[in-house]
């Protein structure tokens, strides 16, 4: 008969059959599976975390740093600005009085001509250093492209073949400041236009647009020599340039643009040739406020 014992923990190991030895150790190796299963997934995601973490540290550090280096950037433009004003309407007199002198006047319009140079240098400066409030609005994508291909002067860009596929994808809209956008991809194209023209090869300019779950990614690709490894995760920091010319800001005042939509923007080179520049935004007005973004580099392969 079973002692009360044996009725509380089950029938005894003796009087177990092979059977019941056969589904214990079933069970057990499934609970044992499981258990294992759910290990992984947790290691998984603590290391997800850590890796957000650490991006999300390095993205702070980062604003941190442009912050500082903006606020210092604006100061000395303001500065500079002032006394550039005066050069360049004292040049303008000297223009006029210099009429009957050619000579001369062209070299006070060569000065006129170095002062608004320089006076571009310093709009782009504080530009990047000032302050972005977004002004959210519904817009079709295609209708930013137009009007960036317009900024961007294409049309005066011998030899360069524009290829719209994002006319091709239908309607698509996204919430976003028009004008920072706009001006985010009229930098875009600048780029690109200046990477061709440093080949002989064809020059052909590729817009496109694809929708990437809650992103509307704008992007803008080009024939150029593509990015050297070494480059690629420099070239959104400010004042890095590779040109013998420019300030170096403007991929730089497109990460900052991005970043205050809670966007990113990143870089990666074309099979075949080429740089391929993506533009990720969100595409609901929700997910549209101030907050950390990322910038993405690769050196992938892309169609």
């Amino acid at each position: 008969m079973m002692s009360e014992t044996q009725a509380a923990t089950g029938p005894a190991l003796s009087d177990m059959t092979p059977g019941d030895l056969a589904e214990l150790m079933t069970v057990f190796n499934e609970v044992t599976g499981r258990l294992q299963s759910s290990h992984e997934r947790l290691n998984a995601e603590v290391e997800r975390l850590r890796h957000e973490l650490g991006e999300a540290n390095d993205r702070l550090q980062r604003s941190r740093r442009l912050a500082a280096l903006g606020e210092m950037a604006a100061g000395i433009a303001h500065e500079v600005r002032n006394p550039l004003a005066s050069i360049s309407l004292y040049a303008r007199m000297l223009e006029d009085d210099l009429g009957d002198l050619p000579e001369q006047r062209e070299v006070a319009s060569k000065i006129a001509r170095a002062v608004r140079g320089a006076e571009s240098i310093v709009q782009d400066v504080l530009s990047f250093a000032r302050e972005i409030t977004l002004r959210a609005e519904p817009v079709e994508v295609s209708a930013l492209f137009a009007q960036a291909l317009e900024g961007a002067g294409v049309e005066r860009a011998l030899g360069v073949t524009v290829r719209r596929l994002d006319e091709t994808r239908g309607g698509v809209e996204i919430v976003c400041d028009r004008a920072l956008v706009r001006q985010s991809l009229v930098n875009l194209i600048r780029n690109a236009l200046d990477a061709m023209a440093e080949t002989d090869g064809e020059r052909e300019l590729t817009l496109d647009v694809r929708v990437d779950g809650r992103e509307v990614v704008l992007i803008v690709a080009d024939t150029g020599p593509g990015v050297p490894e070494g480059v690629v995760d420099r070239m959104f920091n400010p004042f890095f340039t590779t040109r013998a010319s420019g300030t170096g800001l403007g991929l730089a005042i497109v990460h900052r643009i991005a970043d205050a939509h809670a966007g990113a923007v990143g870089v990666r080179n074309r099979e075949g040739g080429g740089a391929l520049l993506e533009l990720r935004l969100p595409r609901e007005p929700g997910a549209i406020a101030p907050g950390a973004s990322k910038t993405t580099s690769s050196t992938e392969q892309a169609a």
